[in-house]
């Protein structure tokens, strides 16, 4: 083996720009750069029991530490994940995908090999891939360190996937370390900024009334330190949508609640469209976050500020990225902003429920009470993620959903993926029986790895979110019953894992009192009546029911 490999810098670089975990399946054409993976000093391998769940795992993993990497086998390994990494595209994470590829001589032979299409074209699958990344590059022994690094920086930069496919023989060629840290080159566009600012300051000025919507960019971008900031220095009324719910800290004063356009509680609406200026912030107005883009802005009165570039009614602003734009309005809300609290209003509570049935609301109050500072709470794309937008969230807690890609069983695997980036932190996940039937195989790769987890495993015989868009006594709508409860212990022959099936919620209530500091994986069965739904999801779905029924 030589003593430092395209290998080597390549795992050098990943290492630098944050990552310590690579996920992924091995197959024979990586096994070779695994080896130089299992060797490095600080970058450690995390195998999944499939690469569907490895690349929902990276995507996890990205959303806590900001970015990941993958590793797939050419072919076979790299479709499994597909669909995961199209997730991370559709939603700005920026995952680093690697697919170990036969060697340059049988490609450029054109030699029938396994997993291909037999056919000698060795480039089906990369062409799959643009799609869904913003950078892809074949290395070579010659162009590995600029193409390594060109690929990583964009990820960075426009915060999604690339791909890098890196044959056997690459892997293993001599290349010198790398001598420079990479760089971040600057892209504001001053004359924009300072446009910008102009048209901003009078629109703030002589503004009686504003408020804050902030969305999922606005944390792919790094920016939750700098609005907690200015939501201390100058109190205003702000809100989240689901999608990006937890980005604002929701115990401070002027959180108004989680906006869902006709949805949304009445004071919640009342603020976001009513206020003289909304300033939006890393907003994507999605069917399932607003009710069917029930949403009522006025665009006249929004200054909307993107990853790269702004808007202020009808005006663009291109080249201005995010913590440029907010720095500049931070400083304008400083200079006339003194009057903005005036339009604070208090945030919506949860209906109180007094009742010995386990019910959705029910079960939503007790995780409010369940939850504490700095949790990271996962809710499934089903009942879960719209129960979960109804909670406060406690300060420092994060909530990771997925409902613009809105992959079911998504949520299994990232939690793994989230624990694996934050260990110390306790990891919270709920999520249907449908949607883990289709990712419960990771449950046992949490316990290899002694994570201790806390899942609600909400039993309400089937998809239920189906059943309330279309179908509600159809059987596709049906899934097989599963023993849940046995299930760690099936997964894992060494398992310490805990389980519970509530089925009242002073039941519910004891077995969350145990779980306050979880010392091993906890699985809780919630079972819950089959057609029973949040109000938030009763809306949505009546709206997916029209337009799909257009």
């Amino acid at each position: 083996m030589n003593s430092y490999t395209v290998g080597d810098y390549l795992l050098a670089r990943l290492n630098e720009i944050g990552i310590d975990h690579l996920f992924g399946v091995p197959g024979d054409y990586n096994l070779q750069f695994l080896d130089h993976v299992i060797d490095h000093p600080r970058l450690a391998w995390v195998g999944c029991a499939n690469e569907l769940n490895a690349a929902y795992a990276a995507d996890g993993y990205a959303r806590c530490r900001g970015v990941a990497a993958l590793l797939t086998t050419f072919g076979v390994g790299e479709l499994s994940a597909l669909n995961g990494v199209a997730g991370s595209y559709a939603e700005y994470l920026p995952v680093i995908h690697i697919v170990g590829a036969p060697s340059q001589t049988s490609q450029n032979n054109g030699e029938l090999l396994h997993h291909t299409l037999g056919d000698g074209d060795f480039g089906h699958f990369l062409r799959m891939h643009q799609e869904i990344a913003v950078a892809t590059t074949v290395l070579t022994a010659d162009n590995a360190a600029a193409e390594i690094d060109r690929v990583l920086l964009c990820a960075l930069t426009k915060r999604r996937p690339v791909y890098l496919l890196l044959a056997t023989n690459v892997a293993e060629s001599p290349l010198s370390p790398p001598l420079d840290p990479l760089t971040l080159a600057p892209e504001t566009d001053r004359e924009q900024l300072a446009a910008f600012a102009d048209a901003a300051e009078p629109l703030l000025a002589a503004a009686g009334s504003v408020a804050m919507l902030a969305d999922f960019l606005a944390d792919r971008a790094g920016q939750q330190p700098l609005l907690q900031r200015w939501l201390t220095d100058i109190p205003m009324p702000f809100a989240t949508l689901l999608m990006g719910k937890s980005v604002l800290p929701e115990t401070q004063y002027g959180f108004a609640g989680t906006y869902a356009g006709s949805s949304s509680a009445e004071s919640t609406r009342a603020v976001i469209e009513q206020s003289d200026v909304l300033i939006a912030i890393g907003v994507k107005y999605t069917d399932t976050i607003t009710a069917g883009f029930t949403q009522n802005i006025t665009r006249s009165r929004t200054i909307d500020v993107g990853l790269h570039g702004c808007r202020i009614a009808e005006r663009e602003f291109p080249r201005i990225p995010m913590a440029a734009a907010l720095a500049v309005l931070h400083q304008l809300a400083r200079q006339h902003g003194r009057g903005w609290q005036r339009g604070i209003v208090a945030p919506p509570e949860m209906d109180s429920v007094s009742s010995d049935s386990l019910i959705q609301s029910t079960f939503w109050l007790a995780i409010q009470d369940f939850l504490r500072p700095g949790d990271i709470v996962l809710a499934d794309q089903g009942t879960a993620a719209f129960g979960a937008a109804a909670l406060r969230l406690p300060e420092g807690a994060r909530l990771l959903v997925q409902p613009l890609w809105g992959s079911i069983g998504y949520t299994l695997p990232a939690a793994f993926g989230a624990q694996t980036a934050q260990p110390q932190q306790r990891v919270v996940l709920i999520i249907g029986d449908g949607s883990a039937q289709l990712t419960v195989q990771e449950l046992g790769t949490m316990l290899r790895d002694g994570q201790n987890p806390v899942i609600f495993l909400l039993n309400n015989d089937g998809y239920t979110v189906e059943r309330a868009i279309h179908g509600a006594q159809q059987r596709y709508n049906d899934i097989a019953p599963w023993d849940w409860t046995r299930l760690p212990q099936a997964l894992n022959v060494d398992s310490q894992a805990q389980s519970w099936r509530v089925t009242q919620t002073v039941q519910l209530r004891e077995v969350m009192a145990l779980l306050e500091e979880p010392s091993r994986l906890s699985l809780v069965e919630v079972v819950l009546p089959q057609q029973d739904i949040p109000p938030l999801l009763a809306s949505v779905t009546q709206a997916l029911h029209q337009r799909n029924s257009r």
